[in-house]
């Protein structure tokens, strides 16, 4: 049954293990989004250790070099970004948005081509140990922004009742699956805020009114129709004046991504057009509108002069242009143009054109405007009729001006250069971005290489308006080999990257010329900016540093290889060996490991135990080594070896230079116990049959460490008593009871039980008298080593006695103590008499003690007061006998009496009562007999006792028997030969007297 119990807690341990896993996720992939917007990848860590907020390390493996890691970011180390994206990040096109600590988001203000590859989200860890995932992994695809969105500006005027429509062209051209959302929207005032939707087409195919348009679109007024692949038309029926402003389109695409969530990676609009809704509540209304009223010289300029009047197809009107009051052009109601005599040449160049839109709309274009364009515009309608053949004026209605700024053309242009690359070193690339702002003209780019103290500029390359290319003669060779690139990013951006650079004949200074071509006119800026480049080996030098040059036994301990040289080294790649020499030296220095500036890491075979304890953590210009659990194996010299590389040198080659660190010597030591256990004397007093809870509590103790615990027993005096093992948890919490309560009724009222990381209970289930006396605690540091379990060392408790503070006075027991004597092998009788009579309601319960002498008393057996007896001392089950001769007579017989029977007897008889409920019982009184001692006697002599009692005679009679049967035909073998001896003897005599006799004869 305790088996059992241990292996179901041990696989609570395991589950519970398992279930504080640490996982790490990220948003699934993959991932498609277009060039140049806004992207968001979130990331989060679940069950971890340690504090609340955790880090996130962002980085890239890029489809070039799928296996190379390249950092991006980090919440934790400012100098985690690799330098590509250092400028990036400094300038926020590049950050970390913490959700909460344990979440975060990972955004890229405007995506890039080269942004494209797979994202792995990093959580360091804050752990004890390592158990479950420490990062995840994402794919994201660049694809080109194909959405193109387009409506031409429009100026509309509409009476109030009229119908408008305006169409849309929308259309994309994505390789991947997307859907498309089409909405229209009103712009009442100057500011978006004043935007209200009109009708949107969702990506879903499901067409959604605004708030204010939703019972006309309900009565078909509004609609929103596909016309064709790529177009669609908005129509209102009945427009109101709270129509007029400005209206647009705006169109959105949608990708579903592998979490099947819907995103738009691409909205555009279109330009807008300006609606004007004339009211009918007036006879006739005039107004001008424009789209706009400052330009510049070259712009076109558009005036629209809109009649508003009743039944306005029904009259006739003659519209006269004017600028600052003087007669540009006239329209006659037949739509007859005729334009004053100076503005004549430009008309019939196509530089201005008048025409009779409709009815109740006049247009005036003015194409390439000029500075003797801009003043005060206005129209005047005449509503005329004919009479008599020629039109007769009836009334004249003259607009408000509308001033037009035209202003001269200058250049805004503003120009920026600037390097990622300003140190760099021999085989680096040098990179140069020249940026203008502020034009949207054709431009002219020029880049200049100005060495120092070496005369005259050196032209490097040159873009013209077109976009072809031109290097200069020296660097003609360099660019056939691919180490010149020239581009354009964009329509106003240009990069210059020269690779595979030399010291020092590529540093110096760079100048960038752009030049603005608009109208036959130009502007030309310039900037410059300086690198230096350095040669690899200038001023190398490694050092090699530790925190402590002496570790304890199983301690991790660090080593440090910084490297430093007389440039910036972030972006050289670096190799580095870690190299060791035993403590007791067999030869050379072993090579421990090797990073290669990719990354790869090869471990040498010399130490083998090496890789799966050690951490190797690499930045751009140190090393760190951690070694964990140190142990004798880990204990010598150790040194490293740095190498710089040329980007030209790589992925294979040799280091362009190379230096070895100094040595630093590690001693290991194995580790002291720092436990330190309560040691405070307590009691505890409770009532009979009740729970008893002990406790031992660790005032300090190593986290790294595992503890057991040993519970004792002390009897109460004499106090020279040996204390009993009562139970013991080890280091793996496996339960191990003492032989005194090793019973399965001791197992299951005595157990132990570890409540918090520094206090451990012994409980003690339906406590009795034979549990009084002083409980005390041994706790012991156990710390697993290579080689096995070791113990650091132990703590013990102070005492804790247990006692019992029910009053025996209600009870009267018989309390005469006696001494018995009986024979081995009969039968005695133990007397435990209670006197008087107890109440009929309630019921009595009675517990038999044994001991050697009154240290060391162990129970017998239970009457519990249902009358079933439990026998504590299984053993003794078949020869202990309770007999109830009488209602307070609980003697107790003991049959086959053997020597180990010999000791100390005694009773406790307890009273219980139920409560008033007639539910609980409840203990009123208990009480103890008196003792008596037995003695046991040897049995009584017999001559066969004795016989028996006596192994040596009880052998010698057993044996008898079968040692005459052997010796009986040896005798007779003997008698035989000794009479044929004496025969033989006798006729030999016989022989000799008979030849004397003869002789004697022969002489006569």
């Amino acid at each position: 049954m305790g088996l059992v119990q241990c292996l179901g807690a041990a696989l609570v341990l395991v589950l519970g293990l398992s279930s504080s896993q640490r996982v790490v996720t990220i948003q699934r992939g993959p991932l498609y989004r277009v060039r140049g917007s806004h992207i968001t990848l979130w990331c989060r860590v679940s069950g971890y250790q340690g504090p609340a907020e955790q880090n996130f390390q962002w980085s890239i493996y890029l489809p070039s070099a799928p296996e190379r890691e390249v950092q991006i970011i980090s919440t934790a180390d400012p100098s985690f970004p690799y330098a590509i994206y250092t400028q990036r990040v400094r300038s926020r096109e590049i950050y970390v948005e913490r959700l909460q600590g344990d979440a975060a988001r990972l955004h890229i203000t405007e995506l890039q081509d080269h942004d494209a590859g797979e994202y792995e989200c990093h959580t360091p860890t804050t752990d004890e140990r390592y158990f479950g995932s420490y990062s995840a992994k994402t794919n994201l695809s660049v694809i080109t922004d194909t959405l193109s969105v387009s409506m031409g500006p429009q100026i509309l005027t509409r009476a109030e009742g009229d119908s408008v429509e305006l169409t849309c062209e929308v259309s994309k051209s994505t390789s991947q699956h997307t859907h498309l959302s089409v909405g229209w929207y009103h712009l009442q005032g100057a500011g978006d805020s004043h935007t209200e939707e009109i009708l949107t087409l969702s990506k879903d195919f499901v067409l959604r009114p605004g708030a204010s348009y939703t019972q006309r679109f309900l009565m078909g007024d509004v609609r929103l129709d596909k016309v064709g692949n790529t177009t669609y038309k908005l129509s209102i029926r009945g427009v109101k004046p709270s129509d007029q402003g400005q209206l647009y389109c705006e169109a959105a695409e949608w990708i579903e991504d592998a979490d099947e969530t819907w995103k738009d990676i691409s909205r555009k609009q279109t330009e807008k057009a300006s609606l004007t809704v004339t009211s009918l509540g007036e006879d006739i209304h005039v107004t001008i509108v424009a789209a706009e009223s400052s330009l510049s010289e070259g712009d076109t300029l558009q005036l629209n002069c809109c009649v508003g009047a009743q039944d306005s197809r029904n009259r006739q009107f003659q519209v006269i242009w004017l600028l600052n009051s003087t007669e540009v052009a006239r329209v006659d109601p037949s739509g007859v143009l005729i334009w004053k005599e100076e503005y004549e040449e430009r008309a019939r160049l196509g530089q201005l054109q008048a025409f009779k839109q409709s009815n109740t709309v006049y247009v005036l274009t003015v194409y390439e405007v000029g500075l003797m364009d801009k003043g005060v515009y206005s129209c005047l309608i005449s509503e005329v009729e004919k009479a008599s053949g020629d039109f007769q004026s009836i009334q004249t209605k003259l607009s408000s001006g509308f001033r037009v700024d035209v202003k001269p053309i200058e250049s805004s242009m503003h120009l920026s250069m600037s390097t990622s690359t300003a140190q760099i070193v021999a085989g680096d690339a040098l990179i140069f971005l020249c940026e203008v702002q502020g034009t949207t003209n054709p431009l002219s780019v020029r880049w200049w290489h100005l060495q120092q103290h070496q005369g005259p500029p050196t032209l490097v390359a040159t873009m013209e308006q077109d976009g072809s290319l031109t290097l200069g003669s020296a660097y003609r060779d360099r660019g056939a080999q691919g180490s010149i690139r020239l581009e354009k990013a964009g329509s106003s951006a240009f990069t210059l990257v020269i690779s595979n650079t030399s010291a020092p004949s590529d540093g110096g200074s760079y100048r960038c010329e752009v030049v603005e071509w608009s109208r036959g006119k130009s502007w030309m800026q310039a900037e410059e900016t300086t690198v230096t480049v350095s040669p690899l080996d200038l001023g190398l030098r490694a050092v090699l540093i530790s925190r402590t040059a002496t570790v304890k036994y199983t301690q991790s301990f660090e080593l440090f290889c910084q490297l430093s040289a007389s440039y910036a080294l972030e972006e050289v790649p670096v190799s580095v060996i870690w190299q060791f020499q035993p403590s007791r030296p067999t030869g050379d220095y072993h090579e421990l490991v090797r990073v290669l500036p990719g990354g790869t890491v090869a471990w040498g075979t010399a130490q083998p135990h090496f890789p799966k304890k050690t951490q190797l953590t690499k930045a751009a210009f140190s090393s760190r080594l951690l070694i964990h659990s140190a142990t004798a194996d880990d204990e010598g010299t150790y040194r490293c070896e740095v190498g710089v590389w040329s980007r030209s040198s790589l992925p294979q080659g040799e280091p362009a230079a190379a230096v070895t660190s100094n040595a630093v010597g590690i001693k290991v030591t194995l580790p002291e116990s720092k436990l330190q256990v309560a040691t405070e004397e307590s009691s505890v007093e409770i009532a009979g049959n009740a729970d008893a809870t002990i406790e031992c509590r660790i005032l300090f103790a190593q986290k790294t460490v595992q503890l057991a615990v040993t519970w004792y027993f002390l009897p109460p005096p004499p106090a020279d008593a040996t204390p009993l093992q009562i139970v013991r948890a080890n280091y793996s919490n496996i339960l191990e009871y003492g032989a005194e309560f090793s019973s399965l009724t001791h197992r299951s009222r005595f157990q132990s039980q570890r409540v918090s990381s520094n206090v451990f209970w012994l409980q003690i289930l339906s406590a009795n008298h034979g549990d009084q006396g002083s409980y005390y605690c041994v706790i012991e540091e156990w710390l697993w080593l290579v080689d096995g379990w070791y113990k650091l060392g132990e703590g013990q408790s102070g005492r804790t006695t247990l006692e019992f503070k029910l009053s025996e006075s209600k009870l009267d027991m018989e309390k005469t103590n006696c001494s018995i004597s009986v024979r081995k092998g009969t039968e005695v009788t133990v007397g435990c008499l209670l006197r008087g009579a107890h109440s009929p309601a309630s019921r009595v319960s009675a517990i038999w003690f044994h001991g050697k002498d009154h240290s060391s008393v162990k129970s017998l057996l239970h009457l519990h007061r249902d009358g079933t007896v439990d026998y504590i001392q299984e053993s003794l089950a078949g020869r202990l006998h309770l007999r109830r001769p009488a209602a307070g007579d609980f003697s107790l017989t003991l049959q086959s009496v053997e020597e180990g029977d010999a000791g100390v007897y005694y009773c406790q008889v307890q009273e219980w009562q139920q409560d008033s409920k007639g539910e609980a019982w409840a203990l009123q009184a208990s009480a103890l007999s008196g003792y008596t001692r037995l003695t046991t006697l040897p049995p009584e002599s017999t001559v066969l006792s004795r016989i028996c009692s006596s192994p040596p005679l009880l052998n010698f009679i057993l044996y008898l028997p079968l040692v005459l049967i052997l010796l009986l035909p040896i005798a007779g073998f003997y008698w035989y030969l000794k009479f044929r001896k004496v025969r033989k003897d006798n006729i030999k005599d016989d022989q000799l007297v008979e030849l004397q006799r003869t002789e004697d004869v022969k002489q006569t």
